[in-house]
């Protein structure tokens, strides 16, 4: 019996190590996204071009699901056939985690109305406007949701996840913190305190996935993160503006505070946020039953 699980144990084994394995899947990821948005902004120039907000919020859509497919996809022939291991170590199954989702969403709304009422408070932005579509409004939510999904996914669902099998929680959460990190390097307007900013920001989704060991906690957070930040709240998403938000903000100046041209992201009001979010995010998970499963 022990000769026969030891076959078994050998031959589940990864073809490669972890450390070659990851930047593997880096690459091959992008090579996917790349060839599938470069199909799809083929097939696009077939069609007569528009300046209207539907029609780029359609584009914008279609090619953020391409990319959330394509990372989904390398993720699953990566764990079949390289880690050797069950799909479901992605931590994707939706079953039952309906209450990830609703907290998820939770965390980011308060976070923000936090920060935005200290923000108006501080004096370090204005509202000069309010304008609503809800189309647009909704159409934006797809967007960052395949975005986020995309994100989280190929960081923590793979990379954390993978990372987690071979060494320490702490040291996979701050490496694959790090690679999120490093994936925004040529966001616009980015400088080393906002790319600080989004390492914590990548511990803290990176302690939601290790709580519920599933990814629709950190996924709901990350897409309400964004898409309150943005279309809802006025401010850049990451250093960009894409799309009309329901309120217009007015910065006085470009400062710490409102994070400037970064948005929300570059202020020191998001690092203390993040920084107690993730700090209650594992007090949590200290204190839960340590009886989750992956999947």
């Amino acid at each position: 019996m022990k000769i026969e699980n030891q076959i078994i144990q050998s031959s589940n084994r990864p073809i490669l190590p972890v450390w070659a394995i990851i930047p593997l899947y880096l690459i091959a990821s992008f090579v996917f996204i790349n060839i599938s948005g470069g199909f799809l902004l083929i097939s696009f120039s077939v069609f007569p071009k528009s300046e209207s907000i539907y029609y780029v919020l359609t584009q914008k859509i279609i090619l953020s699901a391409s990319s959330m497919a394509s990372v989904w996809a390398c993720a699953i022939i990566f764990l079949k056939y390289v880690d050797r291991c069950p799909i479901c170590e992605l931590g994707m199954s939706i079953k039952g985690r309906w209450k990830d989702c609703l907290t998820g969403v939770g965390f980011a709304a308060v976070f923000y109305l936090i920060g935005f009422v200290a923000s108006i408070g501080l004096g370090a932005i204005e509202i000069t406007g309010i304008a609503f579509d809800l189309s647009v409004l909704t159409g934006t939510f797809f967007v960052y949701f395949a975005a986020a999904a995309m994100e989280e996914i190929m960081v923590r669902g793979y990379i954390q996840g993978r990372l987690m099998t071979k060494m320490n929680k702490w040291g996979a959460m701050a490496i694959a913190s790090f690679i999120f990190s490093v994936m925004h390097i040529s966001n616009p307007n980015i400088d080393i305190f906002p790319l600080f900013n989004l390492f914590l920001a990548g511990l803290l989704l990176g302690a939601c996935y290790m709580y519920t060991r599933n990814l629709w906690f950190p996924i709901s957070l990350h897409t309400a993160w964004n898409w309150i930040q943005g279309p809802v709240l006025g401010y850049e998403v990451s250093g960009s503006r894409m799309f009309p938000s329901i309120i217009q903000l007015h910065l006085p100046e470009e400062n710490i505070i409102n994070g400037g041209a970064f948005g929300f992201e570059g202020s020191i009001l998001c690092t203390i946020l993040m920084i107690a979010g993730t700090v209650l995010i594992i007090s949590l998970q200290r204190t839960a039953p340590k009886n989750r499963k992956r999947g």
